[in-house]
């Protein structure tokens, strides 16, 4: 992966070369279950009691933390559960929450997403076009492929080969992910035309990609399976008896 002329990478970028620490675990308000901070979001309230997301984890004050997903945290909303938890957390009651609080937190989990992905193509990361993605997968040089919501059928089948033929994984059905994204909002975030397409040229960057995919993912109610992201070295591999990505 090359850094641009006088571009330095992004401190988070330089970091996922060292080895992490086991991140620290958060409390979710709503189910008491613990786990770690990468799969839960943080909640914040405004000096006015406006509670807002912060999927940048970077608003100063106390947060609170959840696990659910949009469903659950809409049904929490409408029995009051996620008042309560909020009180709970923020030690008051004096709390406003936005009647579209679920869809501003999938727009945040967005938004991540779609700047992580802009910062992978600062680097050199992304690679874009169907014919270039077709020839570096062949080569073996995609460690992970992604295909737009709205990507034809016929265009990620022939990825996907390409894909299996360059990680020698041919018959193993392994295939890339399909976004719960259209072609449009991805265009429009990298600034390119009809991006359908994407692939990850190395296991650094599709960890770095991972982390907020999988929260995106969750809220959406849409889990990867067990076993088909290697967290360890950041590879997809999604195999076809699993429908759940299409």
């Amino acid at each position: 992966m090359r850094t641009p002329p006088n571009e330095s990478l992004t401190s988070d970028i330089a970091e996922a070369r060292r080895p992490r620490k086991p991140e620290p675990e958060r409390r979710c308000i709503l189910t008491g279950e613990t786990g770690p901070r990468d799969a839960l979001l943080r909640l914040v309230a405004s000096p006015s009691g406006l509670v807002l997301p912060d999927a940048q984890e970077k608003a100063p004050g106390r947060g609170a933390w959840v696990s659910s997903s949009r469903t659950a945290i809409e049904e929490a909303k409408a029995n009051g559960k996620l008042k309560a938890g909020l009180a709970r957390a923020f030690k008051t009651g004096d709390l406003e929450i936005p009647e579209d609080l679920p869809q501003k937190i999938e727009d945040a989990l967005t938004r991540v997403f779609l700047d992580r992905l802009g910062l992978e193509m600062r680097v050199g990361a992304l690679i874009l076009g169907t014919q270039r993605i077709a020839e570096t997968a062949r080569m073996g040089g995609v460690s992970a492929l992604f295909h737009a919501r709205d990507a034809s059928e016929d265009g990620r089948k022939k990825l996907d080969q390409a894909w299996r033929v360059g990680r020698e994984a041919e018959g193993s059905g392994e295939r890339g992910w399909t976004l719960p994204l259209d072609r449009e909002v991805l265009s429009v975030a990298l600034g390119r035309d009809n991006v359908v397409h994407f692939g990850l040229a190395d296991d650094a960057a599709t960890a770095r990609v991972l982390k907020p995919f999988k929260r995106l993912m969750h809220y959406l109610g849409q889990e990867i399976p067990s076993g088909s992201w290697t967290d360890e070295f950041g590879r997809a591999s999604v195999r076809t008896a699993d429908d759940t990505n299409d």
